[in-house]
């Protein structure tokens, strides 16, 4: 039956009209009850309180209608009523295997010393003598030892032709590690309290795995200088981003500073006017020492090392007055010594090139080099007797200055420098081009350095904010990865020596902490023998081009062009096993994008 809006509402007035005449009937009889009792009391009742009036109205309206659809029945199966018993316990089942059984017993065994027959003191040398020559002309015995010594013989040469230390699954185990995605997380920011930013231009960590981390603020655009601008550095915790661990107050603005390796609260910096300040963190604000201004450099100091002195306490410092200064910081009124990088040998000042930039190897600290603004790389030994002595050689590949330079942790005779638009591997053995080199980028590069763990990672920051991951044994033209750090130009990083953190100053005053990922700081298998292979590789190649334009007839002892050529050419065949094991490496790390 379907119900209709019009069907409901004459149901609604039928019950209406059998309502009046129930009504008309009550009040008959109540006319009848008025005749024989008084009403005592009237109830009333507000029209509002007896809730919200019901409103019908007359409409053609089909609300539902569902017809019925017999496909559907097919579908659909009738069981009839059937009981199911159901237990409160898991159902098991017993099996019963039968194997081979071994039988074993225990039996005693009384051991005698040598095990000699009873009849035989072996405390007495005479007896044991006579039994042993007694039994050595035995027929069973002399068999049995040629018999033996034919097993024995065998067993002695499979022992020498197997290797039982080796490793047969090594490689296998590489595969099978779970290897982390390379990429970067910021850990913290840390800004200038100074409402004039500065660009910072240095950082150093703390060494011995220290959580401090110090940085030079300076403003280095000085016709742009405020009269109000702060003069004072910052050692940031780490773990607190928001008020400096400690304020280093100084007459000029610091440019550089770094830690002392060998105490964790001594720092050198070099200042704007020249001058050279020793801090100790532990004991306030003030410097613990610093040069007079008639016995430093002339211009500002954009780079100072501490050297690994049997003391502890020397530093050498360089500066764009061209000049290259020792320190003793238990005596800092004078340098304890000093080289001119003029390429003249003459120790002219006026023709000295100005230094931006140090780098030195521990193994030999008297030899370093020197980063210049005119983009050449001077490579100095202190243990000359004269000028023309010290400066050994140049290297020229950049076409500005050479805002960073550093010797590789791994390979002594490589070191990276950064400047104009891109980064340079060289080798110490080639002067004329770099082994290895970035393409040019976008923007200018600023600063840049090697990971401490990880022997091919090298990474350098822009003037776009950028922060570019470098990894040249698995790719050479591009970065590994890239991560927008700010918006504004970078001026400086350094690597925890961990090489899990990072740190990147801005122009803006800011520096940044980032975590470098596993992927990017846990040391690959073989990755330095492979590395040292192919900088070896391209250092050759580069022999061999300098040889074939004519530029080092006897390069390689009296080896002329040609001979080169088929040197190189008979080593081919060498180098090719070992780019097999650098391409199967390279197929290992399906972490990279």
């Amino acid at each position: 039956m379907l119900l209709t809006s019009r069907t409901f509402g004459e149901a609604v007035l039928c019950l209406c009209a059998k309502a009046k005449e129930f009504i008309k009937v009550g009040r008959t009889c109540r006319g009848d009850l008025d005749n024989r009792m008084d009403i005592l009391h009237e109830y009333v009742k507000l029209r509002s309180e007896f809730g919200r009036q019901c409103l019908f109205s007359d409409r053609q309206e089909l609300l539902v209608d569902v017809p019925p659809n017999p496909k559907l029945a097919s579908q659909f199966v009738i069981k009839e009523t059937r009981d199911l018993g159901v237990q409160g316990c898991w159902e098991m089942s017993e099996h019963e295997v039968n194997t081979k059984r071994f039988e074993y017993d225990n039996q005693g065994i009384n051991h005698v010393e040598g095990g000699w027959p009873k009849d035989i003191n072996h405390l007495e040398m005479e007896q044991t003598i006579r039994f042993r020559k007694k039994v050595e002309k035995d027929e069973i015995y002399m068999n049995s030892v040629m018999v033996l010594g034919t097993v024995i013989g065998q067993c002695v040469g499979q022992n020498n032709a197997v290797d039982i230390y080796q490793e047969y699954f090594r490689d296998e185990d590489m595969l099978d590690e779970v290897q982390e995605a390379p990429s970067v997380k910021v850990a913290n920011v840390y800004r200038d309290p100074h409402h004039v930013k500065r660009h910072v231009t240095c950082l150093s960590w703390q060494p011995n795995g220290g959580n401090h981390l110090a940085a030079a603020y300076c403003y280095l655009q000085t016709d742009k200088a405020h009269l109000g601008m702060s003069q004072e550095s910052y050692i940031w915790d780490i773990e607190n981003p928001t008020q400096p661990y400690v304020t280093l107050h100084s007459t000029s603005q610091l440019i550089c500073l770094d830690y002392n390796p060998d105490d964790m609260h001594s720092i050198f910096s070099g200042c704007v006017n020249g001058q050279i300040a020793l801090w100790d963190a532990r004991n306030g604000k003030s410097p613990a020492a610093r040069t007079p201004l008639e016995g430093c450099h002339t211009d500002p100091v954009y780079k100072i090392v501490w050297l690994p002195s049997p003391t502890g306490t020397e530093a050498f410092s360089a500066s764009t007055d061209g000049q290259i200064l020792w320190w003793d910081s238990r005596q800092l009124s004078q340098p304890t010594d000093r080289l001119v990088l003029d390429l003249s040998r003459k120790e002219n000042l006026e023709t000295a090139l100005g230094a931006i930039s140090l780098a030195y190897d521990q193994s030999t600290p008297d030899t370093f080099l020197a980063g210049t603004e005119q983009g050449a790389v001077v490579y100095c030994d202190r243990a000359g007797k004269s000028a023309g002595e010290k400066i050994v050689c140049t290297y020229d590949g950049h076409h500005g200055p050479v805002y960073a330079i550093q010797r590789s942790p791994f390979f002594s005779q490589n070191f990276l420098t950064v400047g104009d638009w891109g980064a340079r591997i060289w080798s110490q053995d080639v002067k004329e081009t770099a082994v290895m080199w970035t393409r040019h980028q976008a923007d200018y590069l600023t600063d840049g350095c090697w990971s401490p763990v990880r022997p091919s990672v090298f990474f350098t920051v822009k003037m776009d904010g950028v922060l570019d991951i470098w990894d040249i044994l698995f790719k050479q033209n591009d970065p590994t990865l890239s991560v927008k750090v700010r918006d504004e130009a970078l001026s400086s990083i350094n690597v925890h020596q961990g090489g899990s953190r990072l740190a990147c100053g801005s122009q803006e005053g800011i520096a940044t902490l980032i975590e470098i990922k596993s992927g990017l700081s846990s040391p690959q298998h073989n990755e330095q023998e492979l590395l040292g292979e192919m900088l070896e590789r391209e250092t050759k190649r580069e022999k061999v081009l300098r040889a074939q334009r004519g530029g080092d007839d006897g390069a390689d002892g009296e080896a002329g062009p040609k001979e080169l050529v088929l040197r190189s050419e008979h080593d081919f065949h060498n180098v090719m096993e070992s780019e097999q094991r650098r391409k199967q490496w390279e197929s290992r790390q399906r972490h990279y994008p």
